[in-house]
């Protein structure tokens, strides 16, 4: 425009009007660019205004769940599940918004933040994405794929497929499609190129996301909870008796119940029988309010079944339920049973847990008593065996006719076997790079052994052919180490033995000799 067979005049008034273009399309840019950090001013607002909503919400349903736990107890262990899927996500975001700003003095100008370069040399390499491009992808795909399964197996569908829309990354192959026809990854389309306050906008806007899903699986889960305890169609029976098993020949006084036990469920009639045998109401059962009481004998040792149904009145019709469910029979006990969770035998130097009961007898009127037991909760305890080759347990109880008894058991004390040294989580003779031993960690390991134990190294000797063994304090190679690897060859067989371990949680425990580790360097 500038240029060609012109005047002087002429090409002065063209150059004045490419900067005047110039500077309306500048100007237009900084507009845009507070437009954006405006809209991103009223996305964290409303942020704010949704988490505390979303807050009280989840204190009052967590209120709801401690005063009845079988109708909110599950609901709220769904929500809580989704809400820690969402506090991650949320502070990942939270946290890459600080370090896009980290070098804008003002948060709030706007103007400056024209540069795409953060996120450009962040989320890529090259043409492909660099590691922070793809933990981006993995939250939004886990979060995604982690409320999903977090909602029941079956239900929601419709809240499901909204959370699999918001939180989309392209099609299968993650792939957009651009107005040219052409296809770029949805990481690129989105945040690739793009003005720094454009991609914090989109920041927000995800976290916005996430807020409104937390609170739409909230509403979906509490309508859904409402509308299962108000239809009678969804209604389970099951027994509800003293105590869990009965005696041969004395009365059973359990009750067959449903969910719902206040005096609008009370079943209009009933046809059920015990065991093929019909039962009569008055005689055998009595109607009451939330179920069922039963009057019929406990019968012989073994498991009875009560079948039939209960009917019920909903908007003025019959509504039956369907009822089928056991109860067991067992003999009178003269002996108590104690078993070891982990075999007949008991380790020193580790917490056994073990049950320990007498049948037919509640928990609260047994007792167990020997050397290093202690009773943790009902019939569970927890034995850590002190000196000596064995242990004796008695056990006693008292039955329903005040009757005592009590019985002994006897339970071999073992000691923690031999722990195997390790390189890199292998044991024995094993091959490596040089490098990789430089890095490597030392560890030792239980191998078969029942226990979980955390086991640390605090000390070990390395050997390497021809020069002096080396006494390395922790678990990773020393320089003085490191210094003796560089001059072994390969093929050279380097010895890392006296491995110094403990376990984490009792370090007076002494163990075994914790077995050495040979390791062939391949280069």
């Amino acid at each position: 425009m500038a240029g060609g067979k012109q005047t002087p005049r002429q090409k002065m008034i063209n150059l004045m009007y490419l900067i005047f273009i110039a500077m309306l399309a500048l100007n237009m840019s900084k507009e845009v660019l507070a437009a954006f950090g405006l809209m991103n001013e009223k996305l964290e607002t409303s942020n704010t205004s949704m988490d505390s909503n979303n807050a009280s919400f989840f204190a009052s349903l967590e209120t709801k769940a401690s005063e009845n736990e079988e109708e909110y107890g599950e609901l709220y262990a769904d929500a809580q599940k989704v809400k820690e899927l969402s506090d991650d996500y949320y502070s990942y975001l939270a946290g890459l918004k600080t370090e896009m700003t980290a070098d804008v003095e003002d948060p709030k100008d706007y103007v400056v933040m024209d540069k795409s370069d953060y996120l450009d040399q962040k989320f890529f390499q090259g043409d492909n994405l660099g590691p922070e491009g793809k933990k981006f992808m993995e939250y939004i795909e886990n979060y995604r794929e982690g409320v999903i399964n977090a909602l029941p197996e079956g239900k929601f569908e419709s809240l499901k497929a909204a959370v699999k829309a918001r939180f989309a990354t392209g099609d299968a192959d993650g792939k957009v499609e651009k107005r040219d026809g052409t296809r770029q990854d949805w990481i690129n389309y989105h945040y690739e190129g793009f003005p720094l306050v454009a991609s914090l906008t989109k920041m927000t806007q995800l976290q916005a996301d996430i807020k409104t899903t937390e609170q739409e699986v909230l509403k979906t889960l509490l309508e859904g909870e409402l509308t299962e305890a108000v239809s009678l169609t969804n209604f389970a029976s099951s027994l509800n008796a003293p105590k869990s098993a009965y005696y041969s020949g004395e009365k059973y006084d359990g009750k067959i119940i449903v969910s719902k036990t206040d005096k609008t469920s009370t079943p209009v009639k009933a046809e059920l029988t015990l065991d093929g045998r019909a039962l009569t109401e008055g005689k055998d059962y009595e109607l009451e309010a939330g179920g069922i009481k039963m009057l019929i004998s406990a019968g012989t040792p073994g498991d009875h079944t009560i079948k039939g149904t209960m009917t019920f009145m909903q908007d003025g019709n019959e509504v039956p339920v369907e009822v089928n469910n056991t109860f067991a029979t067992i003999s009178m006990p003269n002996a108590a049973v104690i078993s070891a969770d982990k075999m007949n035998v008991v380790y020193r130097g580790v917490a056994n847990p073990m049950t320990i009961s007498i049948p037919g007898i509640p928990d609260n009127k047994v007792s167990a008593s020997a050397a290093g037991l202690t009773r943790r909760s009902g019939s569970q305890y927890i034995m850590n065996p002190g000196t000596g080759r064995t242990v004796t347990i008695t056990a006693s109880g008292t039955l329903p006719d005040g009757k005592g008894i009590s019985t002994k058991s006897e339970f071999r004390i073992k000691d923690i076997p031999r722990p195997a040294g390790t390189v890199r989580g292998e044991s024995g003779s094993i091959q490596m790079p040089k490098n990789n031993l430089e890095i490597a960690t030392v560890s030792a390991m239980l191998e078969d052994f029942d226990f979980d134990l955390n086991l640390s190294v605090s000390q070990f000797k390395v050997k390497v052919p021809g020069q002096p063994t080396v006494v390395v304090n922790g678990n990773k190679m020393d320089a003085r180490a490191k210094s003796a690897l560089r001059r072994a060859g390969r093929g050279d067989a380097i010895q890392i033995f006296d491995i110094q371990a403990f376990i984490t949680n009792n370090k007076s425990y002494k163990l075994k000799k914790v077995s050495p580790v040979v390791v062939e360097l391949t280069n």
